[in-house]
């Protein structure tokens, strides 16, 4: 096991802890590591430190561990461990701002479930919902899974849960209103 000297990531875990703490209003000092969040996550047998070493990560500076590994792009933002914690450290919100974070100083691991959130992203921004078939369709071009679930096609048109055109809102301008809002925010927090 490697040893951490843990009065050279004082600093930065500061830093660490600020910038998080702004992008998602989630005080990392609030966490006291019980482990309820990590006992509650769905997700936490797939990933490298489970939510609470996540949080551990964060609250020691250790950044480059916290910004690469794969549990926050793992993360399904279920909320239930923000549910279980006594202490109200909403996870999910850290979860994302840490996912932004390693974005921006490209740190993508896991780059199909980056891919999967840009594609839905924009097909919601587009429609206004999601266009199922066509984020299918996307993500397997781009991810290179060219026949991935092909074979449950069939079923998905059979039984009306996919269609091939895009079933769009009523006032799409509301949701690009939306998606504009947010990407001023962005720039207002750079």
């Amino acid at each position: 096991m490697e040893r951490i000297n843990l009065s050279t990531t004082a600093a930065e875990s500061r830093t660490l802890r600020e910038q998080i703490k702004a992008h998602s209003g989630v005080d990392v000092k609030d966490c006291y590591q019980c482990g309820k969040c990590t006992a509650g996550c769905p997700v936490a047998f797939a990933m490298d430190y489970t939510p609470r070493q996540v949080i551990r990560l964060v609250q020691l500076g250790l950044k480059d561990e916290a910004l690469k590994c794969h549990s926050i792009w793992l993360c399904a933002c279920c909320e239930t461990c923000y549910a279980r914690c006594p202490r109200q450290v909403d996870l999910a919100k850290l979860m994302e701002a840490l996912r932004i974070e390693a974005k921006g100083m490209g740190y993508i691991p896991e780059k199909n479930v980056d891919l999967f959130n840009d594609l839905f992203l924009k097909s919601v921004e587009k429609n206004g919902r999601v266009h199922e078939m066509g984020l299918i369709l996307q993500y397997n071009l781009q991810s290179r899974q060219f026949l991935k679930d092909a074979t449950l096609a069939p079923k998905l048109f059979t039984d009306g849960k996919i269609h091939i055109a895009a079933e769009k809102i009523a006032d799409n301008g509301a949701v690009k209103r939306i998606f504009d809002k947010v990407r001023n925010m962005g720039e207002e927090v750079k």
